[in-house]
């Protein structure tokens, strides 16, 4: 009996103190500048189901060992090597009773010197309720943002960073940065170059978005983009946990998407796993040999997406699609080496519960390996169950998209745990329907209906985005010819068709970038008003209205089309129908296209007459519609109206109305 209370003091020593005494931080010294260069993720939390596996880098730093002292509970499971000495990753435990606070990374030499120095890491205490967190739905409008070209709402950040040096991560942990400077100086005048807009621009303007009728907003990344050129987009990230100072800072980030949720607003972020950029920090050194897919020499992918359901596609294919570069300066990350995968995870995991995201879209979704990003897809939802992620599947062909979405009854049984996917043959077929006036067998309208058609082919309706542009498309203004009367047709079927709509900034004013040729550049114009000094202001009523009295005027149909879309948008947000009801379609082949979505409550008649001139409307083919109906509401007027046989639209465009049932 004398031996259970020396058993339990035993015991307790360990669990308490890693088989010690308390840990006291000043009995070894803080990390030297480059014995620790970086530790990622920047910090964790308590409550979360995601394993935790620290990147740290350092010169040499695999020559020591590897302990986490401070507190009960966190300790170093396991630590492997990588290729490259400067490297080690950490499997970290944080048991259920851990305690938020600041722990140490502690390094010992392994070669007996008795030389040690320590990193602090904290962990702090998950948010109640985050991992229940809801996302975007058919509820939602998504208002799409490329934060370099909407506002410039401090001017002083477009070029002045010099150098990315020392500082403190805003939940106070050392930030011993190795990077260069910022390579790339704003200057508005150049297609490619930075025009200056930022972080604190999209903020002074998010009224603007709410009132529009958006519920959401997508903004192209915001993380670190070094690159000599080119570098206002984004999509080539030098560095995965930094918001680039050209837009703000991490703290500034997780302040916008606290201010959006204050005005209603929804924030999802853009996540490239798929790539980085050139200038990213680990391109020098990496970590392992096949960090990111290397060729003898530059070896580009062959954008051939088939070759994942193809039975006859060749391995050589098939890794070309995989493996080879989006762009010369976008090297391929290597998803199939389970340390990148890990990192990639957890990642996208920190920036959701750091910033408090409600969702991700995935670009160039599948130039990733399909295997690894279902695992990725899964970890994510596996933290949180309701969080939608929509990918980047640009395909054209029905069967091919339909692949990609989780659930999907694939012949190889493949599944991508990939909740949404974008409506790219919907977007084709509006885009083309919308510019033929004459149309033939098959075109026009008849484009519309036959997308709408397909949609056996999906595993899920309500996760389909739908949209008519987007950053990598051209203008839309420049697609429908500056013609507002064909651009209220294309915002009214993105209204009113089944799916999540998404709208890209400016299209509600019919921007256009007036060139052309293939510069996407040119195509992403800046928001006028967005900049001091910019003559014409569109985010203001009074702005827009200024604009609509100067004859010829570039701008002079923006009241109009602003208007429009915000009676549309704002009503879609009270419509059950819209939002979640069934669809039934009707075929003509004279250039219009007629629908009704419904459900017990409710239904919206929508009418689109693409026609040069007058319609009726058939009303008697309606009858399965139809019986009962009585009056209705014009959505666009707010008028009473009865449609029937004699009812008729004039040319270029959509009646909408509304009936509610019982």
């Amino acid at each position: 009996m004398k031996g259970i209370p020396i058993l339990l003091t035993a015991l307790m020593i360990s669990v308490g103190c890693g088989g010690g005494q308390p840990f006291d931080p000043e009995s070894v010294a803080d990390a030297a500048p480059g014995e620790v260069v970086r530790v990622e993720p920047l910090s964790w939390w308590t409550g979360m189901k995601t394993g935790l596996q620290l990147l740290i880098g350092g010169e040499g730093v695999s020559a020591y060992d590897v302990q986490i002292k401070g507190g009960e509970g966190v300790s170093a499971a396991a630590v492997h090597g990588a290729d490259s000495p400067d490297y080690l990753f950490v499997d970290v435990d944080i048991a259920p009773y851990a305690k938020a606070g600041t722990y140490y990374i502690v390094f010992t030499a392994k070669d007996g010197s008795g030389k040690s120095f320590k990193y602090p890491y904290i962990i702090r205490d998950r948010e109640k309720g985050s991992a229940e967190r809801k996302s975007f739905t058919t509820a939602d409008m998504i208002y799409l943002i490329m934060p370099d070209r909407f506002a410039d709402g401090d001017p002083t950040n477009s070029d002045s960073f010099s150098t990315l040096g020392d500082g403190v991560y805003d939940d106070g942990s050392a930030v011993p940065w190795n990077m260069p400077g910022i390579a790339e100086k704003a200057d508005r005048g150049a297609d490619l170059g930075r025009h200056g807009g930022d972080l604190q621009g999209i903020m002074d303007h998010l009224d603007y978005v709410a009132d529009l009728g958006a519920t959401a907003i997508w903004n192209t990344p915001l993380l670190l983009d070094n690159e000599p050129e080119g570098s206002y987009h984004g999509y080539a990230c030098a560095d995965y946990y930094h918001i680039d100072p050209r837009f703000g800072d991490n703290a500034l980030y997780r302040a916008f998407v606290d201010k959006a949720h204050e005005k209603g607003l929804k924030v999802i972020m853009d996540i490239v796993t798929n790539h980085c950029g050139t200038a990213h920090w680990w391109m020098k050194n990496p970590p392992f040999k096949d960090w990111y897919h290397v060729f003898p020499e530059y070896t580009g992918t062959n954008v051939l997406f088939s070759v994942y359901m193809d039975p006859h596609a060749s391995q050589y294919d098939r890794n070309l699609q995989e493996s080879g570069w989006f762009v010369p300066s976008m090297p391929d990350m290597n998803l199939d080496n389970p340390f990148v995968l890990k990192y990639f995870q957890q990642w996208a995991i920190w920036w959701a519960e750091y910033a408090g995201l409600d969702g991700f879209r995935v670009d160039t979704y599948p130039y990733n390996e399909p295997g690894p990003m279902s695992e990725w897809c899964k970890a994510v939802l596996d933290e949180y169950p309701d969080f939608n992620i929509v990918g980047e599947c640009w395909d054209s062909e029905v069967c091919q998209l339909a692949y990609w979405q989780s659930g999907n009854p694939n012949r190889d049984g493949f599944d991508s745990h990939l909740p949404s996917i974008m409506d790219f043959p919907l977007r084709d077929a509006i885009n083309a329907a919308l510019c033929e006036d004459k149309p033939g067998w098959g075109e026009g309208m008849s484009r519309v209906y036959g997308s709408i058609a397909h949609d056996f082919a999906y595993h899920d309706l309500s996760k389909m985005m739908i949209f008519f542009a987007n950053h990598d498309n051209a203008r839309m203004g420049d697609v429908l010819g500056h013609d507002p009367a064909r651009m209220k047709l294309a915002v009214a079927l993105l209204a009113t068709l089944r799916g999540i709509p998404q709208l890209y900034y400016g299209d509600e004013m019919m921007f256009a970038a007036h060139q052309g040729g293939w510069n996407d550049g040119a195509k992403r114009v800046d928001f006028p008003g967005g900049w001091p000094g910019d003559v014409t202001d569109l985010f203001t009523p009074e702005g827009r209205a200024a604009a609509a009295g100067v004859s010829g005027s570039e701008y002079g149909t923006a009241e109009e089309l602003h208007a429009y879309v915000h009676r549309l948008f704002n009503w879609r947000k009270g419509s059950e129908a819209v939002q979640n009801g069934r669809t039934m379609h009707y075929m003509t082949r004279d250039n219009t296209y007629a629908y009704f979505r419904y459900t017990g409550g409710s239904k919206v008649f929508v009418y689109i007459n693409n026609a040069v001139e007058p319609k009726r409307i058939p009303w008697e083919t309606y009858y399965e519609m139809t019986e009962g109906l009585g009056a209705g509401t014009d959505v666009l007027t707010g008028e009473s109206v009865t449609v029937d046989d004699k009812t008729v639209v004039a040319p270029k465009t959509a009646l909408i109305v509304e009936y509610k049932l019982n």
